[in-house]
């Protein structure tokens, strides 16, 4: 489980970074917390940021789950696209909220793919 131990770091440091850009905009923009608008760049990058945050809620375990009953190494691959789309989603959604649409596709591929993949496998090792 090294392989998906270190995906799942991967995720949460990228999930850092988005962080880390938020209190960046915030900073170019003169916008402080709690504001949430203002800017529409911060904004943008606060939904990156938040979207990011929600998917990850299915990505992880979906990723112990397909890691623990398919394959290790298919489950790092599938996360790593996960890391791609991500940075595939943030640079479109900043340059046009329209050009977001293909990282958020590849994402929601890889997660769909590691969930119905790893709840297929937990099943049939139940039986």
């Amino acid at each position: 489980m090294n392989l998906i131990a270190a995906m799942i770091g991967l995720i949460l440091l990228e999930y850092f970074a988005f962080v880390m850009m938020v209190g960046a905009f915030r900073g170019k923009s003169g916008i402080q917390a709690p504001a949430m608008t203002g800017d529409p760049k911060l904004e943008r990058m606060i939904r990156v940021q938040m979207n990011t945050l929600e998917q990850i809620v299915v990505v992880i375990p979906s990723l112990w789950l397909f890691g623990t009953y398919i394959s290790e190494t298919y489950a790092a691959g599938l996360g790593a696209v996960f890391v791609i789309a991500r940075i595939l989603y943030c640079r479109g959604y900043l340059i046009d909220p329209g050009k977001r649409a293909i990282g958020f596709a590849l994402g929601m591929l890889a997660t769909t793919i590691l969930l119905i993949g790893g709840l297929y496998g937990a099943v049939v090792a139940s039986f």
